[in-house]
């Protein structure tokens, strides 16, 4: 092809050696060097845009905390409720899940002592708490009474005894009663109290069917195995299979508290203290308001 000469271009149209003037222009200013950066721009954007479809920008947002895994060993007879305060805890606190394991409290207690990972215990009386503090499983400053209960004494929903007072149990068509092991399951210790207190505990003795927690009593007077049994007001509530004959006088056992404490051994104690306070606040409290737990004196 013919190359243009000055005359050539001063023959086209001038719109056209315009452009062609402004493109002689724009290479003029673009020395190698700034060339040589723009190429590795342009290079740099096409393996961007190639490899991920799209280009990356850092975010404004703050990195989400890692998760954390927390294990609550808890008195049987707070299943229930711990259960449903659960998605109210891990809704405000996403990034802390919890796993729960319900005993008796003198089982929970033996496995701590034995090693087992828990972040956080609340047992349903003083004496396994206390002794975990004694053996300094536990972080002292971060213990709490938790909650209160009752002692009842329940009898099957279609029973015909006509209880009212927990001296009945002596009567002679009163065969079984149900009570929790007084050696490891607290129910079972005030249960005794009770009893002592009233001058039963010796002549009641070979009517008794031990259970090995709170929750297996209840079952065993549901069942209508037994005539009678020995739990707190809140198990008896949960169930419509039983009816609640008498409550123990308060002057008859220990107070029913429920002290919770973060564990010496715990691999998440801020996460296990947050957890601690979240139980003591106003929004748990309801919670268990709702179950029939009451607010330990101070």
């Amino acid at each position: 092809m013919e190359k243009l000469g000055r005359s050539s271009l001063s023959s086209l149209p001038q719109s056209i050696t315009d452009e062609l003037n402004n493109r002689k222009l724009v290479l003029s200013i673009l020395r190698p060097a700034t060339l040589s950066r723009l190429g590795l721009f342009i290079l740099t954007l096409t393996l961007a845009i190639g490899c991920g479809g799209k280009i990356l920008v850092p975010s404004s947002h703050p990195p989400v905390a890692p998760s954390v895994t927390l294990t609550i060993s808890a008195a049987a007879s707070l299943q229930d409720a711990l259960e449903a305060i659960d998605p109210l805890f891990e809704q405000t606190n996403p990034n802390i899940q919890v796993n729960y394991n319900f005993g008796s409290s003198g089982t929970l207690q033996q496995q701590i002592e034995q090693g087992a990972p828990v972040d956080v215990f609340i047992s349903a009386a003083a004496k396994q708490m206390n002794a975990l503090q004694e053996q300094d499983l536990i972080l002292s400053d971060t213990r709490r009474n938790l909650l209160a209960n009752r002692l009842v004494l329940i009898v099957p929903q279609d029973s015909a005894l006509a209880l009212s007072d927990f001296r009945q149990l002596r009567d002679a068509n009163i065969s079984r009663i149900s009570v929790g092991e007084p050696r490891g399951v607290p129910a079972g210790q005030y249960a005794e109290e009770v009893l002592k207190n009233l001058e039963l505990a010796g002549e009641l003795q070979p009517k008794f069917v031990f259970a090995n927690n709170v929750r297996g009593v209840l079952a065993a007077v549901e069942s209508g195995n037994v005539d009678a049994g020995i739990v707190y007001e809140t198990d008896a509530k949960r169930s419509d299979r039983v009816k609640i004959a008498a409550i123990a006088e308060e002057n008859l056992h220990q107070p029913i508290v429920y002290p919770i404490a973060v564990l010496q051994s715990s691999s998440n104690i801020e996460a296990a203290k947050t957890y601690t306070q979240f139980l003591l606040d106003t929004q748990a409290r309801d919670t268990f308001q709702k179950f029939g737990f009451g607010t330990p004196a101070s």
